[in-house]
């Protein structure tokens, strides 16, 4: 019968071999560093993008152009909202022990039984708003929301959009993402 570590965990001194026993904390400790990957040549569309970046909390200038790549690669071609996407900081809205997890492709608890949308499906909407006749390439007039939930996508829709209505029925939803949006001026 295997019997589960002890707490706090000791880690050995030496470099011991890695067994099928060797615990999590010594794997992590005794793994070699992983190389970066090459930086592959930039596009016309990546070079547009101007992520902002305060200094305070996650500095992912990188982590959002390389989240633009990937929704570039499966086929979101409206430049506006590829830098509206890149833009637009998402780990500002979502709770802090997920902000690592911000800029992947998937959807995030937001509180109150409720999620922040994936990155491809808010670029997704957006460009399909963008396709609407006259506009080709125009900045849109006015916007309606119906669920802003944390403020994302009403961030992203106020770089591509002249004025952005959005409207929450939940009031805790509400005033978080009335205190999202205030310090970005929105």
């Amino acid at each position: 019968m295997n019997q589960r570590p002890g707490f706090p965990a000791k880690l050995p001194t030496s470099a011991a071999p890695r067994t099928a026993r060797t615990s999590a904390a010594t794997v992590a400790v005794t793994k070699p560093a992983v190389k970066p990957l090459a930086t592959p040549a930039v596009s016309p569309v990546r070079r547009a993008i101007t992520p902002l970046s305060s200094g305070l909390g996650l500095d992912s200038g990188a982590v959002r152009a390389r989240m633009v790549s990937k929704l570039a690669a499966q086929g979101l071609q409206d430049p506006m909202v590829l830098q509206a996407m890149g833009t637009v900081e998402r780990h500002r809205f979502v709770e802090t022990a997920l902000a690592g997890q911000a800029y992947e492709d998937t959807s995030l608890p937001i509180g109150l039984g409720q999620t922040i949308s994936k990155p491809n499906v808010v670029a997704r909407m957006i460009a399909l708003l963008r396709e609407a006749p006259g506009l080709q390439g125009q900045v849109m007039g006015r916007v309606l929301e119906i669920g802003t939930g944390c403020g994302y996508q009403a961030a992203v829709l106020s770089l591509v959009a002249r004025e952005v209505y959005s409207i929450e029925r939940l009031r805790g939803l509400h005033d978080k993402a009335r205190e999202n949006l205030r310090p970005m001026r929105l």
